[in-house]
């Protein structure tokens, strides 16, 4: 299925563009049409906000003993479904990038909800790490919950709970008291009911924290707890929730202090922003990336790129490559700089200690040892893992299927892989291109769950031969590494195609350029890359269509 508005954005040009400026001003007046024939409207804030807002609203009111409120969560999955599906279908930001993001975040928002109040029910399913000084006095007891679970019970001298209950199951009234004025050690906390501000920044911690470090349901890629925390969590939880302690190889790294971590995460945005630079620089001379995919490189590119179609390809995934990795990595090391850093523990309490901000990539080394499977299952962040799984969970749960068979484990992969083809096809779909959101990304992943099956039986079938015993290491890692990029060099064009044509290249993610103001860049380029606003006021023909565009 191509994008029934990317042709509105993108008809064919009469003659070849000079720059990529130009495909970006092009980009920019076939938007502008667009607005004005009514194909689509800018996508603004605070509307783009009221999809996700609904659904924090529901979660902040506690539903454990009203089971028509419970059931009620269909509902919200069901709003942020109908809301996504308009958004992608009739908005657009003017960004050809921000078109992008804006169909992959709306997927994102119906996976995310679709999991942690479908397949599981966050209020009653879902425990964090939290301390219980301060506001509450150590101490614990047991007791039976309002649903008849069975949760610890951290009380203070009015023998009120971690959850904000009486032993009586009544609600006391706390203050105003948060986050901030927690000290003391670490215990497992539900879903609170007081103060208000401790249930909002719960709610919240779960709407955001895709990777679940410092919730029961923390992905396996990541490392627990360090060890006096989880010796805490034993300590002062009488019945803790289900949650894996194991370290194995390939888990991200936890850094033990504020400092190492924000050293490191200082680290990660300078070699970032200079790699970024590099990568922006590259892409202004070569017309793959402003989306005409079958299009030379410049003349004066050398000669063993020009002259060799292999490894020019090669050099074009691997710009790709390192253009996602890198503006990804970039991003991400900015939370922990912000949270950790910049707010730090005096407001956000346990949000901001050091152990809570892992690393996002995984080692190489688990390429190397386990080929594609390690590639998505530990080098590639897991940013998106918990959602991806969660639905093939859930089905193997409800029909008693075995887990361990191998039809039930290429199951899995299907429907993971499945889900993360549909997440950047709707970002396809959005985009400004004319781009094919089923044979790119879709086929895509796809293709990665049968390569990673068919590894699985394989390596299997090898280790039983034994022949692991009779090759050195360093041969079956040159092995790996080689049958992995070369199953990349021949499926991967199928995604960086399709970004290219769909403009997520044309980006500018950093306002000063050291390449191009030395002179490495095209003409035009210089020091300064920044030369129009990322947003805008926009006035809509009702109220609520107004506001901040991208």
């Amino acid at each position: 299925m191509e994008s029934t508005i990317a042709g509105v954005l993108l008809a064919p040009v009469a003659s070849l563009p000079r720059s990529h400026r130009e495909v970006i001003q092009y980009h920019a007046s076939l938007y502008e049409k667009g607005i004005q024939n009514g194909d689509f409207e800018p996508f603004v804030y605070p509307w783009g906000a009221l999809g996700a807002l609904v659904v924090i609203v529901y979660l902040l009111i506690p539903h454990r003993n009203r089971p028509w409120l419970k059931n009620a969560r269909f509902l919200a999955f069901a709003w942020i479904t109908a809301f996504a599906a308009f958004t992608i279908r009739y908005t657009r930001p003017k960004s050809p990038t921000a078109s992008f993001g804006l169909g992959l975040i709306s997927a994102w928002s119906v996976l995310w909800v679709g999991a942690i109040l479908v397949v599981n029910d966050a209020q009653t399913d879902f425990q964090r790490i939290e301390r219980t000084g301060g506001v509450f006095r150590q101490g614990k007891k047991e007791k039976e919950d309002l649903d008849g679970t069975t949760v610890a019970d951290f009380k203070n001298e009015d023998n009120i709970s971690l959850d904000g209950r009486n032993l009586n199951g009544h609600t006391e009234p706390q203050g105003h008291l948060g986050p901030s004025d927690r000290h003391g050690e670490f215990a497992w906390q539900p879903f609170p009911l007081t103060p208000f501000v401790e249930r909002l920044d719960w709610v919240l911690d779960i709407f955001c924290n895709f990777r679940g470090v410092g919730w029961n349901w923390r992905t396996s890629s990541l490392a627990p707890p360090p060890k006096w925390v989880q010796e805490q969590l034993r300590r002062n939880t009488s019945n803790p929730p289900k949650n894996s302690s194991r370290v194995h190889p390939g888990q991200t790294k936890v850094y033990p202090t504020r400092r190492e971590l924000l050293i490191a995460n200082t680290k990660t945005l300078l070699i970032g922003y200079i790699q970024l630079d590099a990568l922006i620089t590259l892409r202004n001379h070569d017309p793959y990336f402003w989306g005409l995919v079958d299009q030379p490189p410049p003349a004066y590119f050398p000669a063993i790129v020009t002259g060799n179609p292999v490894v020019l390809n090669m050099y074009r995934l691997a710009v790709s490559q390192f253009a996602i990795k890198w503006a990804l990595e970039t991003i991400f090391c900015m939370g922990p700089l912000f949270f950790s850093g910049l707010i730090g523990p005096s407001i956000l309490g346990a949000r901001a200690e050091a152990w809570v901000y892992p690393e996002t990539w995984g080692s190489y080394d688990i390429v190397l040892d386990r080929g594609l499977a390690g590639w998505w299952s530990g080098w590639w962040h897991q940013t998106f893992r918990f959602a991806f799984d969660q639905p093939s969970k859930k089905l193997i749960e409800i029909t008693g299927m075995n887990p361990k068979s191998p039809a039930v484990k290429g199951l899995q992969l299907v429907i993971a892989f499945g889900l993360s083809g549909f997440l950047h096809a709707c970002g396809s779909y959005t985009c400004h291109g004319i781009t094919r959101p089923l044979m790119g990304p879709i086929r895509f992943f796809l293709l990665q769950a049968v390569a990673v099956f068919a590894e699985v039986l394989l390596s299997q079938a090898a280790r039983h031969t034994g022949i692991q015993n009779y090759v050195p290491k360093w041969a079956m890692r040159t092995f790996t590494f080689t049958y992995v990029h070369f199953w990349f060099y021949h499926t991967a064009p199928l995604l960086c195609e399709d970004f290219a044509k769909g403009g997520v290249w044309l980006f500018e993610p950093i306002p000063i350029s050291l390449f191009r103001g030395l002179g490495f860049g095209v003409e035009g380029d210089g020091w300064c890359c920044w030369s129009t606003g990322f947003i805008r006021w926009y006035t809509g023909k009702h109220w609520w269509k107004g506001g901040i565009a991208f």
